[in-house]
């Protein structure tokens, strides 16, 4: 709650949790990661969101977009060089795509690149990004200014401290506050062709795959918050007294707490299948998406009835309800909007 209230993010923790194993879970022991797989990836999610949800988006903003981006297309040179960094916390990632003006249109990209020898030279901005302040480095997106294809785009790595990369203002968010959250500003930024991620024009589809596992990060940590919501408001029910008895024998408490426990449950099962299907290679497009749809309007939903279940105290700070209810509409947004996550499946059923 202190992080909250401040809008700090607390990047001594997050140093920390490197030392844990928890920012590189997916990354191979040979880049100093822990070589673990997507199942034990999202039950160390959902276990944080349970409890913070600003720990467990920026965890996932790390793991799954800026260091799962490096380790799906970068060369071995690069892995080499970024991984043990990212997955031991010695640095933390961010990853930017999206712009003011194109979030679900994140194809129509403003941001150019411009090829200089053997150099690139990259301008625009990005918006909402996470970590664009306090990162080391980022997987920068960028369209190439001499195509007419929109989506003809490259992704590229660029550290900390390249001239004329900056960030913005920091966003003062409604939820999620202690997940930092800022614009990012390119001018004329160098950056050296062995910083390119893949092939040339390959960014867009590199980016799209990235989000398949991002969506299933996002899932997970909808499930931790409602799962947080849900722990809280059932205790709550067995403690609170009216008429004599606990709240949560009357029907109107408990079957609000029977849907929740259920749909809860319906949530995970739809994020690990995906996560079954993402660890055996399988394409996973439809099922990433389902997942994040789901998990996250099911997160609004126990979030929304915890707080009713605590009536007048669940609208006050002095209960973590209030908390789980702010930061759990994000996941509706981030990472593809739910109507974004409906045409992406829509698509899929035509196919």
């Amino acid at each position: 709650m202190k992080w909250d209230e401040v809008q700090e993010f607390p990047v001594d923790l997050f140093h920390k949790m490197g030392e844990f194993g928890l920012l590189g879970v997916l990354v191979p022991e040979q880049y100093g990661g822990a070589g673990m797989g997507y199942f034990e990836y999202i039950t160390a999610l959902e276990e944080i969101s349970k409890v913070c949800g600003s720990i467990g988006l920026s965890m996932a903003a790390h793991n799954s977009l800026c260091t799962g981006h490096i380790l799906a297309f970068g060369n071995e040179e690069q892995k080499a060089k970024y991984l043990p960094l990212l997955a031991t916390g010695k640095w933390i990632g961010a990853w930017a795509l999206t712009e003011a003006n194109t979030g679900s249109d994140s194809g129509n990209m403003k941001t150019v690149a411009r090829q200089d020898g053997d150099y690139w030279i990259l301008n625009g901005s990005k918006n909402f990004i996470t970590h664009a302040k306090s990162s080391n480095v980022v997987v920068v997106l960028a369209r190439h200014a001499d195509s007419e294809d929109k989506k003809f785009s490259s992704a590229f790595i660029i550290e900390k401290g390249t001239e004329g990369l900056t960030h913005g203002r920091k966003e003062n968010k409604m939820g999620m506050r202690a997940s930092e959250t800022c614009e990012l500003l390119l001018d004329n930024v160098r950056v050296h062709k062995s910083q390119l991620l893949g092939n040339i024009g390959d960014g867009f589809k590199q980016a799209m795959k990235v989000l398949d596992g991002g969506r299933i990060s996002i899932a997970a940590l909808s499930l931790g918050i409602a799962q947080g919501a849900y722990e809280a408001a059932l205790q709550y029910s067995k403690e609170r007294q009216q008429f004599n008895q606990p709240i949560g024998n009357f029907q109107g408490i408990s079957f609000k707490l029977v849907d929740m426990a259920t749909e809860i449950e319906a949530a995970r099962l739809l994020t690990y299948k995906a996560a079954d299907m993402k660890m055996k290679g399988q394409p996973m497009t439809r099922e990433a998406a389902m997942a994040k749809l789901y998990a996250s309007e099911v997160s609004v939903r126990v979030a929304n009835e915890a707080v009713q279940i605590f009536g007048g105290y669940g609208y006050t700070k002095d209960y973590p309800v209030e908390k789980f209810y702010r930061d759990a509409k994000l996941c509706t947004i981030g990472e593809g909007t739910s109507e974004i996550q409906k045409i992406v499946i829509a698509k899929s059923l035509q196919k």
